[in-house]
């Protein structure tokens, strides 16, 4: 059986054994759910400071202050988390480096006679079943 189309190792190293070769960009890039929570966090305690250091109305507890203020104030941090991660993100576009990737074949094992294998990873087995301690020391058991 002849074809024309060439075979899944052929694309992958077209000159047999030469690598393809990739040009890539590098990155680190932020990651935007940390900065929200940490944007939360640092509004949840603006609106405590607000509530409790203070001076106010004594008309009004302040834990009613503090979940009036609580709201607001976790938004307008949450807002600002973002604003941050993406200043960041911006950055990390300037400073962004180019870089050249090889694809590297799959090794033969010796043994296979030159076949390719895979080993699966290891199934877990069962846990390993425990002695009863006579109450002893650590670590002796009878």
């Amino acid at each position: 059986m002849s074809s024309d189309q060439p075979t899944p190792e052929q694309r992958e190293f077209p000159e047999h054994g030469i690598p393809e070769r990739r040009e890539i960009t590098v990155r680190r890039a932020p990651k935007y759910v940390p900065f929200l929570i940490l944007g939360g966090l640092v509004g949840f305690a603006a609106a405590a400071v607000i509530a409790y250091a203070l001076p106010g109305d004594a008309s009004y507890d302040r834990g009613a202050v503090y979940g009036f203020f609580m709201v607001p104030c976790a938004a307008a941090g949450v807002i600002l988390g973002a604003i941050a991660a993406l200043v960041l993100d911006r950055a990390s576009v300037r400073r962004a480096r180019r870089g050249v990737v090889e694809a590297v074949p799959e090794t033969e094992h010796p043994a296979a006679g030159g076949e390719i294998i895979t080993e699966p990873a290891p199934e877990p087995g069962p846990a390993p079943e425990s002695t009863p301690d006579d109450g002893g020391k650590p670590g002796q058991q009878s």
